[in-house]
C-alpha cells in the first residue's frame, strides 16, 4: 500500500537492479518510528520542558522537527513505492486514483479528529486545518507529480552526468516544484493584507510594540481567515501566551501547504537516490551533499533568530525552516542508512515496529491523550513526574506496536 512503503520490490525489469533493491530500506521505517515516537511524547507534554514544546514564534527546538521529519520521510518512501508501482504494469491512471483515494481519506480522518477538541461538537467552530489534512494535500500533489512523470524504469548507465542522475530524472517535476516555491515567496511578501505592513512575517500582539496587533502570520493568516473564517482555524497558536494576540492563526494553513510540498520533494530526492546509486558510499555522498542547503537556510535568516530576511519558523514553515529541517533530515537519514542498512549494527528496534504502524500509533495516541492509562492528573506537577508520565504513554504505543508486529498487522491508508 502507498501508506508506509518503504519497499522496493516488483516485477524485474533489469534483473541487477532488483537484486539491488529487493526488500525494505529499513532505515526509513526506523527515522519514521523515531519521528513517531517523539511526535506522541512532544504531544502528551514532553515533560513539561521548554525545548519539547514548540517555539512562540521564531526560532526552533526538538518540537519543531518531528512533524516535517515525517513529512520528509513520506517523500523518501513515496519515490521508491511509486516506482515500485510503476513497474509491476499497474496504470498511471490506476495509480492515480489509490492516490487521489488515500489523499482524501488522510483529510477526511484529520477532520474526525479535529472534531474530538470541539467539545461542543459544534460545526460552526469545526478547526477544518491540520497535522493530516496538510500530510493529505502535500501527499496528493507530489504523488500526482511522480504518478504522471516518474519513468517505471530508472536509467542506470555510466557517463558524465552519472553525478547528477538523481536530478536528471526528475527535472520536469523540479520545475514544477520550484513555481510552486516561488508563489509562496510572493504571496508571503507582495500580497497586500488589510491594515498590515506588506511582507509582514511577525506574530502580531505585543510584537514589535504593538505596531501591528491584529496581523498574526502576515499574508499566511490572513489567506486562512478569508478561506476558512476565523472559527474554523486553530484558535490557540503558541504565539498568543508571549505576544497576548488576539485573532486565531493555524501553523498547519494553506500557504505553508507549498513549502510543505517542497519539504516532502526533498524527501522523494532522497528516496530517488536510492534508486538511482548502486553503493552505499554514493547514497551517503549524494545525502551529505544535499545537507549543504543548510547554509541556504543560514543565509536567509542571517544565521540568527529574528534578524534574517526569512527566519526560521515552524507556525509559517518558512523557506529558511523547511530546508533548515530537511537538511537535518538528509544527515540523520544517512546515519540511519549506515548503521542499519549498510552495516546492520543496529536492527532499529524498537522504533522499527513504531515506523511499521505510524497511523495507527498517531490517531491512537491523539484519541487516548487524556485518557488513562496513557495520561493521569499529576500530583506533585514537577518536571519528574509529568517526564515519568508522558514516557509512560509514549512506551505504551511503542508495546502496541511491538504486539502488531509480532502479529504481522499492519494498516495504512
Amino acid at each position: 500500500d502507498l501508506g508506509s512503503p518503504s519497499s522496493t520490490d516488483g516485477p524485474p525489469l533489469i534483473r541487477s537492479e532488483v537484486a539491488r533493491l529487493r526488500g525494505r530500506v529499513k532505515s526509513l521505517d526506523v527515522f519514521r518510528g523515531i519521528s513517531i515516537s517523539l511526535m506522541i511524547f512532544v504531544n502528551y507534554g514532553g515533560g513539561h520542558y521548554w525545548f519539547f514544546k514548540h517555539t512562540p514564534w521564531n526560532g526552533l527546538t526538538v518540537a519543531d522537527l518531528v512533524f516535517p521529519w515525517f513529512l520528509w520521510i513520506m517523500g523518501a518512501s513515496m519515490a521508491i513505492s511509486l516506482r515500485s508501482y510503476l513497474r509491476s504494469c499497474i496504470s498511471r491512471k490506476r495509480l492515480f486514483l489509490r492516490v487521489l483515494l488515500r489523499s482524501v481519506t488522510l483529510v477526511a480522518l484529520g477532520v474526525i479528529l479535529n472534531s474530538s477538541g470541539n467539545k461542543k461538537n459544534s460545526i460552526t467552530n469545526l478547526r477544518l486545518p491540520g497535522v493530516l489534512q496538510r500530510i493529505g494535500l502535500a501527499y496528493f500533489v507530489v504523488a500526482s507529480l511522480e504518478t504522471v512523470f516518474m519513468k517505471p524504469q530508472g536509467s542506470f548507465e555510466y557517463g558524465n552526468w552519472l553525478v547528477v542522475q538523481d536530478l536528471l530524472e526528475s527535472w520536469v517535476q523540479w520545475l514544477i516544484i520550484l513555481a510552486l516555491t516561488i508563489t509562496h515567496i510572493l504571496l508571503t511578501f507582495m500580497m497586500p493584507v488589510p491594515n498590515c505592513p506588506t511582507g509582514y512575517l511577525g506574530p502580531g500582539g505585543l510584537h514589535n510594540h504593538s505596531s501591528s496587533p491584529n496581523c498574526t502570520g502576515g499574508a499566511a493568516g490572513y489567506i486562512d481567515r478569508m478561506v476558512f473564517g476565523e472559527r474554523h482555524i486553530y484558535q490557540h497558536p503558541t504565539c498568543r501566551p508571549v505576544y497576548e494576540t488576539v485573532i486565531p492563526y493555524d501553523p498547519e494553513g494553506l500557504l505553508g501547504t507549498l513549502t510543505s510540498i517542497l519539504l516532502v520533494y526533498l524527501g522523494v530526492q532522497a528516496g530517488r537516490i536510492i534508486l538511482c546509486y548502486h553503493y552505499t558510499s554514493s547514497r551517503i555522498a549524494r545525502w551529505a551533499l544535499t545537507c549543504g542547503r543548510s547554509h541556504l537556510a543560514g543565509i536567509l535568516c542571517d544565521f540568527s533568530k529574528n534578524d534574517g530576511v526569512v527566519p526560521v519558523n515552524k507556525n509559517l514553515w518558512s523557506l529558511s525552516f523547511v530546508l533548515g529541517v530537511a537538511s537535518t533530515a538528509f544527515l540523520l537519514q544517512s546515519f540511519l542508512y549506515f548503521i542499519v542498512d549498510a552495516k546492520n549494527w543496529w536492527s532499529g528496534s524498537p522504533f522499527h515496529y513504531a515506523g511499521m504502524n505510524s497511523i495507527v500509533l498517531y490517531i491512537g495516541h491523539e484519541v487516548t491523550k487524556n485518557l488513562f492509562p496513557w495520561s493521569w492528573q499529576p500530583y506533585y506537577r514537577s518536571h519528574e513526574e509529568y517526564l515519568a508520565m508522558n514516557l509512560w504513554g509514549t512506551t505504551l504505543w511503542m508495546l502496541i506496536a511491538f504486539v502488531l508486529y509480532k502479529k504481522n498487522v499492519f494498516v495504512t491508508v
